[in-house]
């Protein structure tokens, strides 16, 4: 029960996080706590950044609290604040208005009442905007859904997908059925434990988009309904739903289960409602639907595909190889690609194992492409997509064309057609140049194997596919990025190759550098009209610490498209996690003249660049959020806006991280 309000000040537990992990998280932090000291209010703070949960509340504090204040721009989950008052809001109003924020939560609704899944608003203000609103909210709440399926889903891709390759690598061996390994070996244990790791990839994508909507009590639904897509037996289909089916699962699993938490209950039924109700009616409503209504037609297409690719034998095989090829690379283990990749097989049987061959070279497009872009343009893509990427290519190797799945459910209108186009391409290729395959499986092992007649045409094929693939990939990636950002990219094309020979000549010598020191501040100094400029000068003055600078300003610039890094008081954070960091760095810039750096924010007078690794270590973070908290305070901006030097801004911003950590060093170059 709440302590009452007459004997003690309310107490709000709050949480932030931002998307990054790196700033915006801890800003919200320092923010709620003054907010809540001018109000009179006793608060708690839980802070998800990216060193981790930091303040986690205890069965205590959620029990005393009189509310809950969630500033979040990721999926935070609630199921421990049931019965509570909960006002969520996005990182952004927990910074620049948190005592709006932290009074809203003493009369919100209990979180049980709601039964929703409370997502991010930009200020109350908002709420009652219109269609729009509800529209951009319903976007966002899909998009961070679908996150959350695909980074849960990442780490079973690849244990599967590398256990397997290995096995096939080292035991198998190429029979008519495909790669072979003895039953009796290790091998054969090692390829049955990344069949089993394969197995759970679709449920568990589809079990997290359910919580990304409905929280945990979609949980077990979007399992289940995950596991009936890709149980093709359930409704007729020799081939499953795939990675699309258990998509589709996952977004009506959350979203029934959503609407059975607003069904309002008596108190005594609360208890059991998510436990026993949500997950039984959720699974049997989506269960039925996708067996009866969704599952029929993909069974249906199953057997019309069949038949059609059945009656092109007499056409002509490059336009069999295009169709193959583009079905082959369309949902890679979907009814699609299992439907191209059964009609070679049964076709070898029949004495024709061209139709295989085509199969077998376009299996490996989509792993091999996604691997190849992630590498060609790093800083396009986060950490967990580049690591994703690097399985994918080795994948890819073994024709385990599921690697690309991971990239494909993340951006699936940037990588789907870039795989269907690549995929023909090789098919059809495959076709021209009479390329044979004599077992059931792909990629490039079976030609190492010797089951490929043609292995130089099988491999420029395959290679000529993947170019073509990477390339459309990484062209509707672009498109997609915000035009000033894709428009300074270009024009530093020729440059960035400078740029990385330089940093790297002098990298042995910028190891051993602290975070800040005066060659990393500029005082009075214009730097830019703009805040494109202001960060791109910045990046400029710190750029022998980086391996590629240009990198590192793309990763600033696609930030600021996402959420603006103005946090007021006149001060600005943009910031950047890049794998062209190899120093991790603090900049600062005082500027002679206030600049505008988002519509409808008050001029910016003060810049903090903080660039880090993708593989940033603990320290160097926690070092950050302390300056985030320190910014907050006006004691800390009046002194920096009073420094006379370089040295003493270097000494005000230190005093407020770790001396010990962080010494200055260098002079002043005259």
């Amino acid at each position: 029960m709440s302590t009452s309000a007459t004997s003690k000040p309310p107490l709000i537990l709050a949480i932030t996080a931002c998307p990054t992990g790196i700033a915006h998280t801890y800003m919200a932090a320092e923010n709620l706590e003054a907010a809540a000291a001018e109000l009179g209010y006793r608060i708690k703070v839980e802070t998800h950044g990216s060193i981790g949960v930091e303040g986690t509340f205890s069965a205590k504090d959620i029990e005393e609290a009189d509310a809950i204040v969630i500033g979040a721009d990721t999926v935070i989950a609630k199921d421990r604040f049931r019965g509570k008052r909960l006002a969520a809001t996005g990182v952004d109003e927990a910074i620049k208005h948190p005592k709006e924020l932290l009074r809203r939560s003493l009369s919100a609704s209990k979180w049980e009442e709601k039964l929703s899944a409370e997502e991010p608003k930009g200020s109350q203000r908002e709420d009652s905007s219109g269609s729009a609103h509800g529209a951009r909210a319903v976007g966002q709440t899909l998009y961070k859904a679908l996150m959350n399926g695909v980074s849960h889903m990442i780490p079973f891709v690849v244990t599967g997908g590398l256990l397997i390759a290995v096995a096939l690598s080292i035991g198998g061996t190429p029979t008519p059925e495909g790669l072979a390994i003895p039953e009796d070996s290790f091998w054969n244990t090692l390829n049955e434990l990344g069949g089993l790791a394969f197995s759970l990839m679709v449920p568990i994508l589809s079990g997290y988009i359910a919580v990304g909507i409905a929280d945990r009590p979609g949980l077990a639904p979007g399992l289940i309904t995950g596991l009936i897509a890709t149980t093709g037996s359930l409704y007729g289909s020799e081939a499953g739903a795939g990675f699309l089916g258990g998509i589709v699962t996952g977004i009506l699993s959350g979203y029934v289960a959503l609407g059975i938490k607003k069904i309002p209950v008596n108190k005594y039924i609360a208890p059991i409602w998510p436990i026993i109700v949500i997950p039984i009616f959720t699974t049997l409503i989506v269960g039925l639907i996708f067996i009866y209504l969704v599952g029929a037609p993909i069974a249906g297409a199953f057997e019309a595909m069949t038949e059609y690719l059945a009656g092109m034998q007499g056409s002509s095989v490059v336009v069999l190889g295009l169709v193959i090829g583009a079905m082959i690379a369309f949902d890679m283990g979907g009814p699609f690609n299992k439907t191209a990749f059964l009609f070679g097989g049964g076709m070898i049987a029949a004495g024709n194992a061209a139709p295989m061959g085509m199969a077998a070279t376009a299996i490996a497009v989509p792993p091999l492409a996604v691997g190849a872009a992630t590498l060609a343009r790093r800083a396009w893509f986060n950490k967990a997509e580049k690591d994703a990427g690097i399985a994918a290519l080795f994948m890819g190797l073994f024709g385990i064309t599921e690697g690309a799945i991971p990239l494909a459910a993340a951006r699936p209108l940037q990588v789907i057609p870039a795989n269907v186009i690549g995929g023909a391409v090789a098919g059809g290729l495959a076709g021209a140049f009479g390329v044979k395959d004599h077992v059931m499986h792909g990629g490039p092992i079976v030609a190492v194997l010797g089951a490929v007649d043609n292995v130089v045409g099988f491999f420029v094929a395959l290679l000529i596919g993947v170019v073509v693939c990477a390339s459309v990939m990484l062209l509707l990636i672009a498109l997609t990025q915000h035009k000033k950002t894709t428009e300074k990219n270009e024009s530093k094309s020729d440059q960035g190759a400078a740029d990385k020979a330089s940093a790297n000549a002098a990298e042995s010598s910028h190891l051993g550098q602290p975070l800040l020191s005066i060659e990393t501040v500029s005082l009075d100094h214009s730097l830019g009209s703009t805040r494109d400029e202001t960060i791109e000068a910045l990046v400029r003055l710190v750029s022998p610490r980086f391996a590629d600078p240009s990198a590192v300003l793309t990763a600033a610039l696609e930030r600021e498209t996402k959420h603006s890094t103005g946090v007021g008081h006149g001060v600005a954070i943009p910031h950047a996690r890049s794998a062209g960091v190899k120093v991790p760095t603090l900049a600062f810039a005082r500027l002679p003249e206030a600049i505008t750096w988002a519509q409808g924010e008050e001029p910016t007078t003060m810049v903090f660049l903080i660039a880090v690794p993708d593989d940033a270590g603990k320290q160097h973070l926690k070092l950050l959020s302390k300056l985030a908290r320190a910014i907050m305070k006006e004691d800390f901006r009046v002194r920096l806006q009073s420094a006379t030097t370089q040295e003493e801004a270097v000494d005000i911003i230190s005093s407020a991280l770790d001396p010990a950590s962080l010494p200055t060093v260098g002079q002043r170059n005259d």
